[in-house]
């Protein structure tokens, strides 16, 4: 894993695997709601009524419903 998304990864894996609920801005201002569904290194899969593929590079903001614990280290495992 590159040092960038040392952060990154274990921040979406939390919240898709305890399926909480995001609001993800782009850079356009465009609100999408909905779980994480899944994730690569360039892609995030929001599911809602429909899944949808949103590029990382299009993602201002993640805005998680709840907090949630963030794993680093040792405890991602």
């Amino acid at each position: 894993m590159s040092k960038g998304q040392t952060l990154q990864e274990p921040f979406l894996n939390a919240l898709r695997k305890e399926k909480v609920g995001v609001s993800i801005y782009l850079v356009n201002g465009i609100k999408l709601q909905g779980q994480i569904d899944s994730f690569d290194q360039f892609v995030i899969v929001l599911k809602n009524s429909v899944n949808q593929m949103v590029y990382k590079h299009a993602i201002s903001t993640i805005v998680p419903a709840k907090s949630v614990r963030i794993p680093l280290g040792d405890e991602a495992e």
